[in-house]
């Protein structure tokens, strides 16, 4: 008769699985690559001005699909780097976060915004109510990833400071206030706040590169970090205690 036993936490990857490196790289290219791809279509779009325009107004219009592949191709990366996280760190909040900043990105893609601040040419600076059910899951999955991500921010400053890398916690708290700070100015310029409106798109840009770049960067401290785990004297990785 079998003896049943409780089932321990999930085995360390050897150093052989290419798997959990392959996923941490996907945190590395997610940031550069989305944010080259709405830099490039800000630079080509007529009459789209990147200092005045959030980035999401880029999905609408006829080529419009090139931003909304952006931001599902940028979620399915940041999903495949919040697992490599989990496999990595052993941890649920962080990944989790990220996860969540993940399908933000996902709906943000899907769900297309409403026009703001008179782009596509001839629309109203601002609507007075969503035009659609698509335009209003689009902020609201927006705003709970934008929430995930300085939640992660500030989870991981905390892991940071109990491991005393203290530079790393202090960078995370920084981030977690940049982004928050430049988001909260992008919003209310995108509300027609007349000391605003101009640069709303160049607020929304400085908190995405804040965010994004903390996010990179924690994928390459990661990759450099990734431990093979420790292993028995039979040469199977050993479980964690």
């Amino acid at each position: 008769m079998r003896t049943l036993t409780p089932a321990g936490p999930a085995p360390v990857a050897g150093p052989g699985d290419p798997t959990p490196r392959r996923l941490l790289l996907c945190g590395v290219v997610a940031g550069p690559l989305f944010t080259l791809a709405f830099l490039v279509q800000g630079a080509l779009r007529p009459h789209y001005d990147p200092l005045r325009h959030p980035v999401s107004s880029l999905a609408l219009g006829p080529s419009g699909w090139v931003q909304a592949v952006n931001f599902v191709v940028a979620g399915l990366l940041m999903l495949a780097f919040a697992a490599g996280l989990r496999r990595a760190l052993h941890k649920v909040w962080g990944p989790v976060l990220v996860g969540i900043w993940a399908a933000g990105l996902i709906g943000a893609g899907v769900f297309t915004a409403d026009p703001v601040s008179g782009y596509p040419p001839g629309t109203p600076g601002l609507l007075l109510e969503y035009g659609s059910g698509h335009a209003a899951l689009h902020d609201y999955l927006s705003l709970a990833g934008f929430a995930a991500l300085v939640a992660a921010c500030l989870v991981f400053a905390a892991g940071f400071a109990r491991e005393r890398a203290l530079g790393w916690a202090a960078y995370s708290v920084a981030s977690a206030a940049g982004f928050t700070v430049a988001m909260v100015l992008a919003t209310i310029a995108f509300t027609q706040n007349p000391a605003l409106v101009a640069h709303g798109g160049l607020f929304q840009r400085v908190a995405v590169t804040v965010g994004w770049a903390w996010l990179t960067l924690l994928a390459l401290r990661q990759l450099r970090r990734r431990p093979a785990g420790p292993r028995t004297p039979a040469g199977r990785p050993r479980r964690p205690s």
